[in-house]
């Protein structure tokens, strides 16, 4: 894990915690980075209606990858982290949804 300089979020009405038009509670405040393109999404849906093309899941070869950004402290984190971070930013104690965990098969190898 790492502090970084804030990084765009792509997507529909992103605001400065990562949270967008399809996710917007307090818990909403993560960012992934697709693989298919290398860019930060605020959410699948937001990929799916900006990006132009499909997306492509991590493969767990991939999962040391830091490819979550966390909204409240604008650190990232590698998938593995993320997977095992038991919802909670591992830099800023902020609590992550735990209802991601239903779309994990869309983004990550299962």
């Amino acid at each position: 894990m790492k502090i970084v300089e804030p990084i765009i979020i792509h997507g529909a009405k992103v605001n400065e915690r990562t949270q967008c038009a399809h996710y917007h509670s307090e818990r909403d405040i993560i960012a992934i980075k697709f693989k298919c393109c290398e860019a930060f999404y605020a959410c699948i849906e937001c990929h799916h209606e900006t990006a132009g093309h499909a997306p492509v899941v991590w493969p767990k070869s991939g999962f040391h990858t830091e490819a979550i950004y966390c909204g409240n402290c604008k650190s990232t984190l590698s998938i593995a982290g993320y997977l095992s971070c038991d919802n909670t930013c591992p830099a800023c104690q902020a609590a992550f949804n735990p209802g991601c965990a239903n779309h994990y098969h869309l983004y990550f190898e299962r």
